[in-house]
């Protein structure tokens, strides 16, 4: 038999046209030019469905409620289709895939988050060549994980992010390896895929939370951090310098980082790099944050860390089990030393 995939669209470059104000998506367009391309038709693909939503987003407007939305949409869907195939705008994908890696808990089929740099409306795009492969994978490759698709590699979700705003090899996993990688031939390197859970899908919802990033820069003052710690902040994802360094000879932007500590907020502090991992006992300027009760991403993404943290507090959990699931490796979004 035939597999059968579910392509949720949910806007974004892929299937948007030219209006006098730039790319818009576009109610309908995107369908009408899949149902044109004759690869789908082949007895080789699998057969498909197309949910799009309404309205449909650039993706610099996705929330976390519309993740959830997404989630609700494939695990009603989950028992009728061999995969999934999200089509995502690039801007933000990279979140949505961490997200959505939370919370399909059970995954055992494959989700497959793609996009394209040049929307589909154009001659010379990436957008049709990212589709059918995506929908390939998805319908015949057994990957009990949430995917990005992108530029003939296939990565882990919650690893990723975006590297490129006009290179069609726009995204990269810089701590983990791709899961796959897209040639003559589709070659999946199934010692890196997560093992089936073997368990039934379940959502597990985000719930609103004060929750935010801040990237470190020279001559940040500790006035900027201490009105960004201000209530209601539940959680905070601090981009760090190196492995894990700040201006520890700010006696006040220390004290700042301790006492938002002590108040209750998780402080996860991750890298300002690409490659590698924060370790707080590395240097003096870095041990100073483990004191001050901030605990370390390791090599989380911020992408990652952000929407871990959403996660965990979104369980009702107690501050002193988010740190410490933080630095847990919960679906492959981190390596632990």
């Amino acid at each position: 038999m035939k597999k059968h995939v579910y392509i949720v669209y949910t806007g974004g470059t892929i299937g948007m046209t030219r209006t006098e104000n730039g790319y818009v998506p576009t109610p309908c367009y995107l369908e009408q030019q899949i149902q044109k391309i004759s690869e789908l038709k082949s007895d080789l693909m699998p057969d498909y469905d197309i949910h799009e939503y309404d309205p449909l987003l650039d993706s610099a407007n996705m929330t976390p409620d519309k993740w959830v939305s997404i989630a609700k949409d494939i695990a009603n869907n989950y028992h009728k289709y061999d995969g999934f195939v999200v089509l995502h705008g690039t801007d933000t994908m990279a979140y949505t895939a961490s997200a959505l890696s939370f919370m399909l808990k059970g995954l055992d089929k494959p989700v497959i988050i793609t996009g394209s740099q040049i929307p589909i409306c154009e001659i010379r795009n990436d957008a049709r060549g990212n589709l059918i492969t995506a929908i390939m994978i998805a319908g015949n490759y057994k990957i009990p994980e949430v995917c990005l698709y992108f530029g003939d590699k296939l990565f882990r979700g919650n690893r990723t992010i975006k590297v490129s705003a006009d290179q069609l090899d726009a995204f990269d996993s810089p701590n983990y390896p791709p899961l796959g990688t897209v040639g003559v031939d589709i070659k999946i390197n199934w010692d890196r895929i997560l093992p089936k859970k073997n368990r039934s899908i379940q959502v597990c919802e985000f719930s609103r939370h004060s929750i935010g990033t801040l990237r470190l820069f020279p001559g940040i003052s500790a006035e900027v951090v201490e009105n960004f710690l201000q209530s209601p902040l539940q959680g905070l994802v601090l981009e760090t310098y190196g492995v894990g360094n700040i201006p520890d000879q700010d006696r006040k932007l220390v004290n700042i980082l301790r006492k938002a500590s002590e108040r209750g907020i998780v402080i996860v502090a991750c890298s300002q790099c690409l490659r590698g991992t924060v370790d707080l006992g590395a240097y003096a300027a870095g041990s100073v944050l483990q004191k001050s009760g901030v605990i370390s991403g390791y090599d989380m993404t911020t992408e990652a860390a952000l929407t871990k943290m959403f996660y965990l507090f979104s369980q009702g959990l107690p501050v002193d089990d988010v740190r410490k699931m933080m630095q847990e490796n919960i679906c492959g979004e981190i390596t632990i030393p």
